[in-house]
Parts: C-alpha cells; structure tokens; sequence
C-alpha cells in the first residue's frame, strides 16, 4: 500500500510538468545550408524551454512558400508559428481576427526599446496592437565577390560594381561567368539593388512609396535601365539557375565572379568555411553607396483555441528575442540581430559592415514589400525577368511597362 502511494505521488508531481510540453509546428522556407545552421539554433532553444520545435520547412522561396502558408491559415488548418516578411502580406488575416495578438507580451519585454530599427516592429503592429515578432534585419544591396577569380586573372578584386562590370570581359574570356544569377525574384532584387546604387535611395523610396511617375520615367531610371541593357549580356538567361543559393555557390566554387544578392548569402559563405574579407568580399550598397533596406523576417502565430498552444506560442515570441538567440541565429543567418545590446565579438567583416551602417540612420531605407503590394512587386520582377532575359527588349519598352505597374499599383 506503501509502495503504491508514493508510485501515485511521483505520477502527479510528474504528469503536471509533462504536460506543459507542447509539439509547435513552426513553417518557413529556411532550406539552404546557411539557412537550416541558422534555423537549428531557433529549434534548440525553443526545445530548451521544454517545448518542442516541429520543422515545417517549405522546400523553395517565400514565393512558394507563403501561399501555402496562407492557404493553411484562412483553410482553418493553421500551424503553430510561421515566418513571413514584415509588410502587408498578414493584412487579411489579421482583420479576420486568425492570428495572435502579442501585445501584451511586446510590452512587458519592451520590444518597442529593445528592437532596431523601429520600422520592423511597426511593421507588425496594426491599429495599435502587435501582431508579430521581428527576429532580424536583412538588407538585399549587396555584391558577393570570390577574390581568386579576379586575383588568378591578374585582375584587382573590384571594390563596386562599376569595377566588376569592367572586369567582366576578362572573366568571360577565361570561361568564367561575371555574375551569377538565379531565376526569378532574384533578378528583381538585382535590379533594385542596382536601381538604389544609380539612381539613389531618395528617388527609389519616391517611386515605390509615393508612386512618383515622374522619376519612374524620367532619366534617373532611364540611365538605369540603359546600364542594365549593357549588363544582360554577361547574365544571359541560358546560364541562369533555379535558386538563388545555386547562384550564390557559383561564386563560392569559382565558377561566377560575382553574384548581387542580400545579406543572407553570408550564410552560404560561412558553412563553405569562407573567411570575409580574405577569401570573398561583401560590399554593402554594390560598393557605390553604403546602404541597408528594412528588410528580414518576422514570425507570426495564428490563434488556437488550445491554451497549451498559445502558452507555447508566446514562450517562442519571446525565446526568439532573447540576447542569446539572437546572437546565435544572426551569426550563421547573415542578417544582423534586432537587439543592439548584444555580444558581437564574434561577428565577422560583412556584419560588422551590416552594423556601421545600421547605425547611420540616414542610410537606412524601406524594403520593397514595406512599400508597395506583392502583386505590383511580382509583376515588377516578371518584367525584370523578362527585359534581363530578352535582349531584343529596348530599356525604354521596359522603363515604360515600368512607369505602368507602379501608376497601377494601389496606395
């Protein structure tokens, strides 16, 4: 009788804790090598609460990824945690009423003070309540060069864009590709990227934020748009690869010169054991103009009506902000951490850039999806994918089909 008293205590001091455990499907389209070393170190310390992290990886982009993500939700078939950019692409279903508020926790941790630059938590806040938790800023301009490629042809390893241009019959000669590019929203980031770098921040915010017709058909973009003619032809759509890692591995092997990607591409680098700054360059702004876009990743969490779940949904929100975390995951993600008051000893020459630039607000800007719909966006790059692919495309034909997206894109 003894015996099975006790046996009944220890049941009840146990079952209670066990219980606590929760199973959290967590959906993202963090796949590539760089980007499942990162995402390792969210799991391992969500599971480190007690919960457990269950990995809903999305094979391909967001653009893959974020329709089946959204279908789940609105289908009533929701998981527990889900990645998506800040920006609009949560707006309908948050007037349903489908996802968590998480004001309450924002405010007792004071993510309002804790977390750079504003924008990003702004961008999960709608009518004064927040919706999702930022976990790390991404900038998109940036060039990745392999310094052998130039140094082996006798070429200095070019610090802009400019220089990789000029360079670029050289690598072509020898059977090197100048530049690397995947299919897709890539050739749409290239674009912009080089569209901030030539025409500037000011006139590339007034354009996808003011919808100004007049820069978007005046000769800012047109000297734009005539340079990207010039370059396509050592980008031709016959040496283009399915994603956008491929194009970035091109470089890391030696096989591409240099590939316009953001800042995740550090990733890539760090698991091919690639020290920044001796055996590949980043350059910030395509080394014309220093600069960071708002970019990067949020998570939101749909509502359950089970309270084990929203327990455990709002101890990752906050897991995922904690010094350490933050620290972890943004070293092997290639993005730079939401928190300021952390310890970068270890970051390497591509953050510490990411950082000194972070710190001059005057050179940080919007991304693309803060400021414009995703259906304007994909229009935009379908017709980037187009004009690069196409060399029978005039840079006036797509400067005008340009000006039309952006007239049609609604405010």
């Amino acid at each position: 009788m003894k015996t099975w008293k006790i046996a009944a205590l220890m049941l009840s001091v146990v079952l209670p804790s066990a219980s606590l455990a929760t199973d959290l499907e967590v959906t993202h389209w963090w796949t590539s090598g760089g980007e499942a070393a990162a995402v390792a170190e969210f799991a391992k310390a969500f599971d480190a609460t007690g919960n457990k992290w269950v990995d809903g990886a999305i094979a391909g982009s967001g653009d893959t990824a974020r329709p089946i993500i959204i279908s789940r939700i609105l289908g009533g078939n929701p998981m527990g945690a889900t990645q998506l950019n800040p920006g609009k692409d949560a707006d309908e279903l948050i007037a349903a009423g489908l996802m968590q508020d998480l004001t309450d926790l924002a405010t007792a941790e004071d993510w309002a003070n804790i977390l750079r630059p504003a924008s990003q938590l702004e961008s999960c806040t709608v009518d004064g309540k927040v919706y999702c938790v930022p976990v790390n800023l991404h900038s998109a301009q940036w060039m990745w060069t392999n310094r052998k490629v130039y140094t082996d042809l006798g070429i200095e390893p070019p610090k802009n864009f400019d220089e990789a241009v000029a360079a670029a019959p050289a690598l072509q000669a020898a059977g090197i590709q100048p530049f690397s590019l995947a299919q897709g929203w890539p050739v749409g980031l290239m674009v912009n990227d080089i569209l901030v770098a030539q025409a500037g921040v000011e006139n590339f915010v007034k354009v996808y934020k003011d919808r100004d017709l007049a820069i978007a058909g005046g000769p800012e973009f047109t000297k734009v748009f005539e340079s990207l003619a010039a370059v396509r032809q050592f980008v031709p759509a016959d040496k283009m690869v399915p994603q956008w890692n491929e194009a970035v591995g091109l470089v890391i092997q030696g096989k591409a010169g240099a590939n316009i990607m953001g800042d995740w591409a550090g990733g890539e680098f760090a698991v091919a054991n690639m020290v920044a700054g001796q055996d590949y360059d980043c350059l910030p702004g395509l080394g014309v103009t220093p600069v960071l876009n708002t970019g990067g990743d949020v998570f939101y969490f749909p509502k359950s009506a089970d309270p084990a779940v929203t327990e455990a949904q709002l101890k990752l929100a906050s897991t995922l902000v904690t010094k350490e975390v933050q620290v972890a995951f943004n070293l092997k993600k290639g993005s730079l951490p939401m928190r300021a008051d952390v310890d970068l000893s270890a970051a390497n020459d591509c953050m510490k850039k990411g950082l000194a630039i972070l710190d001059g607000s005057d050179a940080v800007f919007p991304n693309d999806v803060q400021m414009i719909d995703r259906d304007s966006i994909n229009q935009i790059n379908d017709l980037f994918t187009e004009f690069m692919a196409n060399p029978d495309m005039a840079a006036a034909d797509a400067q005008a089909k340009f000006v039309s997206i952006i007239e049609a894109a609604p405010k």
